[in-house]
């Protein structure tokens, strides 16, 4: 039984379904089976049963190609292009809205075709908002995710991106329990920051190969937090917002215990809440998908929901695992980021009670 729940915590359903049917199966003849066994295999199956996929919920028949929208943005701390997708069949119905946040050198076709992201947008149904870093504020692109000015609410690139976020919300019928953020390298630390910022606006955030919030005052120190990891972070966050990280641990360009301290991070800020305090649990658990193994761990709180869940992926370097080879700093190698995101973006709308199906207090996701 201690493995059944085990299973049924990682969200590895059918696993945990197939050993307690084994369990009851070995029950001696005329044998009652346990009333707690009865009941956890009900809820499997009935969970296995309607287990969601991401972003349930009305999903026409496509008649159309998606749209690729080019936009812009502007406010006294300068002027931000974006690209805007528009799922094939999107008939204006409420949809969520993923942004998402490039790494330096890259612009949001190349992101775009990296992580898959529009792709699954056609499939599920929502829309994708890709924010473009221009070369007069850096000139490689790169998100300012080093400079104390843009690590605060109301300033700099962070209000730029969330009153993109919001200038689509007004333009666009968008779920707003369903608003979620993620990046990739310093597109991942300004996710990371701008979800600590506004955790009003944002339900949960994806950092894939980024660094935690406030990880650096200037370049210098920039550098060496990506070369040895962060090593305080100078900056506290208020309300965390459920967040998701993958790394390679090859990676060479951002160092991966930067994913450990980001979790860390994340996590001490849950802990400091009064519904949070007491908790301090963690799980893990080995895989293998797409040719490379990963530790998958959890991060709970007093109500068993998992409020971090990091993915450490072994033997791989600086680039979206399970993405798509036309896109820079990919490796198409790996499990699916952008799926397993969408996964754990679907499991957290904002506001709501649970944040993810629980059973027995076991988080599933």
């Amino acid at each position: 039984m201690k493995e059944v729940m085990r299973l049924t915590q990682a969200g590895q359903l059918t696993e945990a379904t197939a050993l307690l049917q084994r369990v009851l199966n070995n029950k001696k003849a005329g044998e009652q089976a346990d009333g707690t066994t009865d009941s956890l295999f009900h809820h499997l199956q009935q969970l296995l049963a309607k287990r969601p996929t991401p972003f349930r919920g009305k999903s026409p028949t496509p008649a159309t190609e998606g749209q690729w929208l080019a936009q812009t943005y502007s406010n006294a701390y300068g002027r931000r292009p974006y690209k805007l997708y528009l799922p094939r069949g999107y008939t204006e119905e409420k949809v969520p809205l993923v942004v998402m946040l490039h790494g330096c050198t890259q612009s949001a076709l190349d992101f775009a075709t990296g992580t898959q992201m529009n792709t699954l947008a056609d499939r599920h149904m929502f829309l994708v908002a890709y924010p473009e870093q221009v070369v007069s504020a850096n000139g490689s692109k790169c998100w300012r995710w080093f400079q104390t000015s843009d690590q605060q609410r109301d300033r700099g690139e962070p209000l730029l991106i969330a009153e993109i976020t919001r200038q689509i919300m007004s333009n666009y019928n968008i779920d707003d329990r369903q608003v979620y953020i993620a990046g990739l390298s310093a597109g991942g630390a300004m996710a990371a920051i701008v979800a600590a910022t506004y955790p009003d606006l944002y339900a949960a955030v994806g950092v894939h190969s980024g660094l935690p919030y406030g990880a650096a005052h200037n370049l210098h120190s920039a550098f060496s937090a990506m070369r040895k990891g962060a090593e305080r972070y100078n900056r506290a966050i208020a309300e965390p917002i459920p967040l998701i990280i993958f790394h390679g641990d090859a990676d060479t360009t951002v160092a991966p215990i930067n994913a450990d301290r980001l979790a860390e991070q994340w996590h001490e800020a849950s802990a400091r809440r009064s519904e949070t305090k007491q908790g301090r649990n963690y799980q893990s658990i080995e895989g293998q998908a797409g040719g490379y193994s990963y530790t998958r761990t959890f991060y709970y709180d007093t109500r068993g929901q998992a409020i971090v869940e990091k993915w450490i992926v072994h033997q791989a370097g600086h680039a979206w695992v399970g993405g798509n080879s036309g896109g820079s700093y990919t490796d198409i190698r790996g499990p699916d980021a952008s799926s397993e995101m969408l996964r754990f973006f679907a499991a957290h709308p904002k506001n709501s009670p649970h944040r993810g199906i629980s059973l027995f207090g076991l988080s599933l996701f």
